[in-house]
């Protein structure tokens, strides 16, 4: 069953999404360069969220499809000679980064899925490494130097656009009558196959999901820092969008999305303390898992335990 008003969500979303774009040119550089990884951030974490949180798989490998969407849109914009005013252009390029995402998703999930727990997680882990290689070794996209002089197409609009739709398309296909086969595999796999889900179907499906909206960010991301690097697609990035994942509260969407906004911020606002600052981000999240394991957004949860 939908949500309620998720139309209204959305067009609220992509309506202020382009009211930031129009005022954009009035902000401060440097805010909106921060603005746009916030966005970027939201959708990593809501698209890892419905294969983590919500069909209760672990996957360590989204940097790798972040990876393969922000090199190819990447690729097609520099083979296509794209201008800052393709304004038609990026939006398919981000597209194609996401879709050849989505059949590396499939290609991986297919004979990975069928794993549970802690080896599904060695899988993807090691894919993750796999693509940050392939990377290093592929002249095409810059090899080991990395992919140089990338237009700069990424704007306020179009992050927070594809912020909004990411929401609502994950939030939608959880509520359908489809998106139960989820919850069931997270709460239950066998249990869920004895009632006729097609449990390896439901994870694959959120799989490729997940990745195609991975690839989308990875293709924001690419137009926003104009230089691409295969090392920065380590399996410490898979780790920084997980800890978002189980810090906002797995399967907890707005949880997740606050996650995303506080971990991309707070780098930023430890900025003065340089010398101490991954000491007090390591800190601050022991703090947070100690005070809110269950997420950010555990009120319900915790109410339900008291009655």
């Amino acid at each position: 069953m939908p949500f309620p008003g998720e139309k209204r969500w959305l067009l609220l979303g992509v309506a202020l999404a382009i009211l930031a774009s129009y005022f954009a040119p009035q902000f401060n550089r440097y805010y909106l360069g921060v603005a746009i990884d916030v966005g970027i951030a939201i959708i990593l974490a809501t698209s890892l969220n419905l294969i983590n949180g919500h069909t209760g798989q672990f996957s360590l490998g989204h940097a790798g499809f972040m990876a393969v969407g922000g090199f190819f849109s990447a690729w097609l914009s520099l083979k296509a000679g794209v201008t800052a005013d393709a304004f038609w252009f990026f939006p398919l390029a981000l597209v194609a980064g996401g879709l050849l995402s989505a059949v590396v998703g499939l290609l991986v999930g297919v004979p990975s899925l069928r794993l549970r727990g802690d080896y599904l997680a060695i899988v993807t882990l090691g894919f993750g490494e796999i693509i940050r290689v392939v990377a290093q070794n592929t002249e095409a996209i810059g090899a080991a130097s990395g992919l140089k002089g990338i237009p700069k197409l990424t704007t306020l609009g179009w992050t927070f656009g594809f912020a909004a739709v990411t929401i609502y398309a994950i939030t939608a296909l959880v509520n359908s009558t489809y998106g139960r086969g989820f919850i069931a595999v997270h709460d239950d796999e066998i249990a869920a196959e004895s009632n006729g889900v097609d449990t390896t179907r439901t994870k694959v499906t959120a799989f490729v999901t997940g990745a195609f909206f991975a690839g989308i960010a990875g293709g924001l991301y690419a137009h926003h820092k104009q230089f691409l690097s295969p090392t920065g697609f380590d399996w410490l990035k898979s780790i920084d969008i997980v800890v978002m994942v189980i810090l906002g509260g797995m399967g907890r969407t707005v949880g997740v999305i606050a996650a995303a906004i506080l971990l991309t911020l707070m780098p930023e606002l430890l900025r003065d303390f340089s010398e101490y600052r991954m000491i007090l981000y390591a800190l601050l999240i022991i703090l947070l898992m100690l005070l809110r394991p269950a997420g950010l957004f555990s009120f319900n949860l915790k109410r339900r335990k008291h009655s």
